[in-house]
């Protein structure tokens, strides 16, 4: 039978981590609240010099190599990211020319010439776009087939409630015909509704307003006419520009967390709805684990607790949880449903389907387009390390990016699919990285350092130019 689906999984995760229960105590909250609550132990950290190019490039060549993939029969490589380096030029360019210069010598000159490449965005869930747009691709040729790589740097400003969730990291995936790893199915649900709970806007400021703020800070003579007469016979590359303002873009974003989660939750039950009307599917049954999409390690389970008690509700299991916590009613309805979720019932979904999924989350934090593959790679590496038996199993797949946007797809596992996983070596990686204290931390997420970590990473940016024909092509080397 000619299936399609991932053939070969590969990663990478930045060598440098904070240790949340430091950072919990330097700010102030109990650990207890974000190991226990939240399942947060480490959070991966950017050493300088790495960005989503970077990771892409390690996370594509270690899928090359581990797989002994000829780079020259691959078709397309789509790059699923939301921390673009460019405002044109794709990042998947950039990560694609890494690999192929280091390739060179095994595959000649430009081993990717003939590949289509490109960035797919749309907040966390850009990766599964790309996978569902390489999957239709890949069908339509058995010869076809596509890497699907997500990337991204979780960055959250200093002190705020999402600080304690950032990562950084890349996944990728071959995709071809009859898969060692994972049979992707035909049925999607998709659901979509432009919200502002998470975004990245282009922020500006007047630059008279800026200068006027220099000047006062100065003691110097802000008034209008100064202010003007030196915007005029400035020569500064950053005065002289012709707007009368500047654009600034952070990797920190505008979001509001309880507004995410409700649109989270009411997209993804809106797509599950969608999928169902394809597909009658029971959801309780169906999926022996279900791969969630984890702004935090414990996302997943809170964010699909409603539709499993609806689920529960439909079918005749939700006597034994009423035998358990007792009955719902008007007057009990809030403490009813915060022990409906402490119920063991509950917890063993969450421990059958759910938990193994959320391990590498747990040590590395939020990795947005590429953290829904993480949690696939976690779950299979789990059941790797401890002889769980997942041949034929069936995987529920739940996607999510805000601004906002869930995609619902479900995947039925190979039979020799551990063999693809052994040289992943998932959990031995994160266990040998290094520490880094707050102080540190705080100027590598500030750009205060002037020289890497460690001396580095293997695959870092070397430079950007500055002449005027190329100002900003970002050069990058490997040791």
């Amino acid at each position: 039978m000619n299936t399609v689906g991932i053939d070969a999984i590969a990663f990478y995760v930045p060598q440098l981590y904070v240790p949340i229960s430091d950072l919990a105590n330097e700010r102030g909250i109990p650990a207890e609240k974000l190991e226990k609550g939240l399942g947060l132990k480490k959070m991966a950290v950017p050493n300088l010099g790495e960005d989503a190019a970077t990771f892409a490039a390690n996370a594509l060549l270690n899928l090359i190599e581990q797989n002994n993939i000829n780079p020259t029969e691959i078709g397309r490589v789509y790059l699923g990211t939301e921390s673009a380096i460019d405002g044109s030029k794709p990042t998947a360019t950039y990560a694609v020319e890494i690999v192929e210069n280091q390739l060179e010598s095994t595959f000649g000159r430009r081993s990717f010439k003939h590949c289509d490449i490109l960035d797919v965005t749309f907040a966390c869930v850009g990766g599964v776009d790309a996978l569902h747009n390489s999957l239709d691709w890949v069908k339509q040729s058995p010869e076809r087939k596509a890497v699907v790589i997500a990337s991204d740097f979780s960055k959250y400003d200093l002190n705020s409630t999402g600080e304690y969730t950032q990562g950084a990291g890349a996944v990728a995936v071959l995709v071809s015909h009859n898969p060692a790893i994972i049979e992707i199915k035909d049925t999607w649900g998709v659901a979509s509704k432009s919200e502002g709970d998470f975004f990245k806007p282009r922020r500006t400021f007047k630059k008279a307003d800026l200068l006027k703020s220099v000047f006062k800070e100065l003691g110097l003579d802000d008034s209008h006419d100064k202010i003007a007469a030196f915007l005029e016979v400035s020569n500064s590359p950053f005065w002289s520009e012709a707007s009368d303002v500047v654009e600034l873009f952070k990797e920190e974003p505008v979001f509001d967390g309880q507004f995410s989660n409700a649109c989270y939750e009411d997209r993804i039950t809106e797509a599950l709805d969608h999928f169902n009307c394809q597909k009658a599917t029971d959801y309780l049954n169906a999926w022996s684990k279900i791969v969630f999409h984890l702004p935090y390690a414990y996302h997943g389970r809170r964010i699909i607790f409603s539709n499993w008690l609806n689920w529960i509700k439909a079918s005749n299991d939700m006597k034994s949880l009423e035998q358990e916590i007792g009955c719902q009613t008007e007057s009990n309805n809030k403490d009813w449903l915060k022990k409906a979720y402490k119920s063991q019932k509950y917890q063993d979904f969450v421990t059958q389907k759910i938990s193994q999924g959320e391990l590498a989350s747990s040590l590395i934090g939020n990795m947005y387009t590429a953290s829904i593959f993480m949690s696939f790679l976690s779950l299979l590496s789990h059941a790797l390390t401890t002889g769980e038996n997942l041949d034929g199993a069936n995987f529920g797949f739940i996607a999510y990016g805000s601004g906002s946007k869930s995609k619902i797809f479900e995947g039925t596992l190979a039979k020799n699919w551990s063999e693809k996983i052994k040289n992943v070596r998932l959990f031995e990686t994160l266990n040998d990285r290094i520490a880094v204290d707050i102080l540190t931390y705080e100027k590598l997420h500030k750009s205060q350092l002037a020289e890497p970590i460690l001396n580095g990473s293997s695959i870092s940016l070397d430079y950007v130019e500055q002449e005027e024909t190329n100002y900003g092509l970002r050069r990058y080397k490997v040791k």
